[in-house]
């Protein structure tokens, strides 16, 4: 339905109701294309009105349509009028309403009220994400940065996960601004990002730079460049941290991994304790291997071929070098079928110790218990990023070294273009072979500091997802 283009006459939207083919949900329908077609103002309006004048009221979903076209188009006073309707007519609003009235008035000069209504909010339910981000722009448009901070921190209490967009802006808002508590603020954001290995676009590493160098007596300057195989970066010749982890940083976090994510969350809700058991006393008469793969997940990467073919030709690839191999399966790759064909499986269980667990069982905890038992050489092979294990662990010095563990140790793969084989390769180190224990990348591929310098690997292009391409390129900012 197309909105006319002028405001309407009772009898004349009478009109158009009755041709309409369902009239009992014409208002609905009118007003959603109203917000599609971004109408004026005055044409909803006088819909509301004739709505009020046949109905003699305004229900509840037409008032949070009309308030999302206000919004739309940034008109507070609207937005104030709907507001003081909806609190004088609905004891509670839902979700949605709450939505629209944050973001329509932290856009505007009225923008504490909707400091107010985050409170409001905070009684009945937990704010969203963009409840808290609207009203973090808002405080920062308006250089309340201590607020802002505020919102920010209670927002991570609440395991909102901040988006990109709102952790650059509170670097764009902070530029040219003095004050040491700010300074350890925007530091705390950089550790942010280290801490979980999130890597920023090229515009946000653009608006970490301009703030560095905007910083009032700071002398910070930046450059971009590329680190060395080495990890030297040729600006300022610092040599960047080691991609292993020492002895004792390795037999900490395997004590926390097998302690808090293996024994400590619900590995026994999908494999039972026996099945474990069994499985630990398999690996315990079998070590070290050199490459523990979730067969599974490797028999799915190219979805036109035959599963067992893509697990054969991954256990083919690994096994060259006479690496050690422990493959991850599950009881129906025994069963001959389409799928797996008896004659392979028999050829790579030649090649690979094979452990068979229940079709219902959960891998992760039985590859992570192998890895780590095999000691740091060992690799491991999947294509899952295993978020949910360092979500598990309990303090963020062990999620830093989960994460640097698994950056050193996770073979991911991938089709080549072509289709024809299969590319193999570590992540955030690419080895020239993935046997040649020294790998090309010896440094690590995250944040980093040393109090006068920051290193911040970057990407070219904003990625909603975790992505396992290595950032190539590095921002280097020293202080002079």
């Amino acid at each position: 339905v197309q909105p006319p283009e002028k405001p309407l006459q009772a009898e004349e939207w009478n009109r158009l109701k009755e041709g309409f083919r369902s009239p009992e949900i014409f208002h609905e329908v009118m007003f959603n294309s109203m917000v599609r077609y971004n109408s004026p103002i005055d044409v909803a309006k006088s819909l509301l009105t004739h709505v009020a004048q046949s109905n003699g009221d305004i229900a509840y979903n037409l008032l949070v349509k009309y308030l999302a076209l206000c919004v739309q188009q940034g008109q507070t006073s609207e937005i104030r009028d709907v507001y003081d309707i909806m609190k004088m007519r609905f004891r509670i609003l839902e979700s949605g309403a709450y939505n629209l009235l944050i973001k329509g008035l932290s856009n505007s000069d009225q923008w504490r009220i909707a400091l107010t209504l985050l409170e409001e909010v905070k009684k009945n339910m937990i704010p969203s994400r963009t409840n808290y981000e609207s009203c973090i722009k808002a405080a920062g448009r308006h250089q309340e940065m201590t607020l802002a901070f505020e919102l920010y921190h209670e927002m991570l209490t609440k395991d909102l996960v901040p988006t990109l967009d709102i952790l650059q802006a509170f670097f764009d808002f902070s530029r040219g601004m003095k004050g040491a508590e700010l300074q350890k603020e925007l530091f705390g954001i950089l550790l942010y990002l280290r801490e979980n290995q999130i890597y920023p676009h090229k515009t946000f590493m653009r608006s970490i730079k301009l703030w560095f160098e905007s910083i009032p007596g700071g002398n910070w300057r930046g450059h971009l460049t590329n680190i060395k195989d080495s990890g030297k970066c040729p600006v300022c010749n610092h040599q960047l941290e080691d991609s292993d982890l020492t002895e004792e940083e390795y037999s900490d976090l395997r004590e926390k991994i097998i302690r808090d994510v293996i024994h400590g969350t619900d590995t026994f809700r999908k494999t039972s304790p026996q099945e474990f058991e069994a499985f630990q006393t398999f690996v315990e008469n079998r070590l070290p291997f050199d490459i523990v793969i979730d067969g599974l997940n490797v028999s799915h990467i190219k979805p036109r071929k035959m599963q067992c073919e893509n697990l054969f030709d991954a256990v083919n690839f690994l096994a060259k070098g006479n690496a050690r191999l422990l493959v991850l399966g599950r009881k129906h790759m025994l069963t001959n079928s389409s799928n797996w064909k008896r004659g392979i499986m028999k050829e790579m269980q030649n090649k690979a110790d094979f452990f068979f667990a229940e079709n219902i069982s959960e891998d992760d905890a039985f590859l992570l218990y192998a890895t780590l038992q095999s000691g740091k050489h060992c690799k491991f092979v999947t294509r899952d990023f295993l978020r949910d294990h360092k979500a598990c662990l309990t303090d963020s010095l062990t999620r830093h070294l989960f994460r640097k563990w698994q950056r050193g140790h996770q073979i991911v793969f991938s089709p080549s273009a072509e289709g024809k084989h299969i590319t193999f390769l570590v992540i955030e180190k690419m080895f020239l072979s993935v046997f040649i224990q020294q790998p090309a990348f010896r440094y690590d591929c995250v944040v980093q500091t040393t109090g006068d310098t920051w290193h911040i690997p970057y990407k070219d292009i904003f990625e909603e997802k975790y992505s396992y391409k290595i950032p190539k390129k590095w921002l280097c900012i020293q202080q002079k």
